[in-house]
């Protein structure tokens, strides 16, 4: 049970327990036991039972993936979904994968985490006025979920981004996916969005209402493998983030 509730299993009852939700670790508790999307729900609990060879011996979470982090943060960074075998056996986003290794590699160098090092809950990981969330909390199967999907799990970004959005100055979108839900998710929250829309790029920068939005691509391997992304471009998006995050606020609403 999670705040008084049954897991959420549909879209309805997904908005109820968001909007119900008084914190983040309240809202993590009931993201971790969302069955609203068949399909997710099948395939993550699918891999957490046949298990990847190398990882045979562990137990896997196989459950949707809630936020890490600063609980007050000045920076979140959203992704798209947790790794089949990455956060959906170690039950932590960006946690187990050379994504990850990527991320908080990068983290690390601009002083927003106090090690390179993302290797599961007990590995000492801590981040510095940084959350790191998806924006779908289940594994898709090809990291490909439906628009269904997605809107099923936006209720879930939204409330966790009105709970910490007083002091949140940067959001850092990895991909075009995240680069559109951070939009959309910022819209949905009263924000007037520049026309034309924004494109995603990396590098991209667009201020909204006294907060940042920068694009990045991701750390996948098909980016990193390819030298699409390199260690300097992820690094200065992050350095970027950081140094947003410590320049004083603009006045809202000018």
């Amino acid at each position: 049970m999670t705040l008084g509730h049954s897991p959420a299993a549909d879209a309805p009852s997904v908005r109820r327990q968001a909007s119900g939700a008084a914190g983040v670790e309240t809202l993590g508790q009931a993201i971790a036991s969302c069955r609203a999307c068949p399909r997710l729900v099948a395939w993550r609990e699918e891999v957490a039972r046949t298990r990847r060879k190398s990882f045979a011996d562990q137990e896997y979470w196989g459950r949707p993936v809630a936020g890490f982090g600063d609980d007050r943060p000045a920076i979140l960074v959203v992704g798209l979904a947790p790794a089949a075998h990455g956060g959906n056996r170690t039950g932590r986003v960006f946690t187990g994968d050379r994504s990850g290794d990527w991320l908080f590699g990068s983290m690390y160098r601009s002083g927003l985490a106090n090690q390179p090092q993302s290797t599961g809950l007990d590995d000492g990981l801590t981040l510095f006025r940084t959350r790191v969330v998806a924006a779908v909390r289940c594994a898709p199967p090809a990291n490909k979920p439906t628009p269904a999907e997605r809107d099923n799990c936006l209720p879930w970004l939204d409330r966790e981004v009105e709970l910490i959005r007083p002091g949140l100055r940067v959001v850092v979108a990895l991909g075009s996916f995240a680069w559109a839900v951070s939009l959309a998710m910022l819209e949905r929250a009263g924000e007037v969005i520049p026309t034309p829309r924004p494109r995603f790029s990396h590098s991209a920068a667009v201020t909204v209402d006294g907060l940042t939005l920068l694009g990045c691509f991701h750390p996948s391997q098909q980016n990193t493998f390819t030298g699409r992304l390199t260690e300097s471009m992820i690094d200065a998006v992050f350095d970027r983030a950081a140094h947003l995050a410590q320049a004083e606020p603009p006045g809202r609403g000018e």
